[in-house]
């Protein structure tokens, strides 16, 4: 089989990364009264967990900047190790959506409530919402740099 008969993978489109977000937008909204039903106290966000996301952004943009530079060089990059960090770019698209979406939900819950802790509940959960959306950003930027420029016989054969 040659190389224009294998195809190519595509990128993530946006229609499961928005799908993703509103769904992690409707769990994080629902949390807060399904905790309160239940009967518990709604979580709290710790720096922890926003600080672990930044984390993920910043490792992702690290390995996309690599990889870029690696596919660049004539030797390229080995094709396990390509396909390996275009599947955790894909993963991690979706993830963060749901993510980003989560936290946000999450935040808006608490706009305009008097609870003693509201205030920390929308910093520390937005942030949150901001840290899945690089993680999204930085996964997609990834996934860009996981792409192997066409030489001029694949471009010749694709005509």
């Amino acid at each position: 089989m040659s190389k224009a008969e294998l195809g190519h993978v595509r990128g993530t489109r946006p229609g499961p990364v928005v799908v993703l977000g509103v769904v992690g937008l409707i769990g994080g909204w629902s949390l807060r009264p399904v905790t309160q039903w239940l009967g518990g106290s709604p979580p709290l966000v710790t720096w922890v967990q926003v600080g672990a996301l930044y984390f993920v952004a910043a490792v992702l943009a690290v390995t996309a900047w690599q990889t870029r530079r690696a596919v660049a060089r004539p030797l390229g990059m080995e094709p396990n190790r390509a396909v390996n960090r275009l599947v955790l770019a894909k993963a991690c698209v979706l993830v963060g959506a749901l993510v980003a979406g989560g936290y946000g939900g999450y935040a808006l819950t608490w706009i305009d409530s008097e609870a003693a802790l509201a205030g920390q509940r929308i910093l520390r959960s937005g942030l949150g919402a901001l840290a899945g959306l690089l993680v999204v950003a930085a996964a997609l930027v990834l996934e860009r740099a996981c792409r192997v420029p066409e030489d001029d016989d694949d471009a010749a054969a694709a005509r």
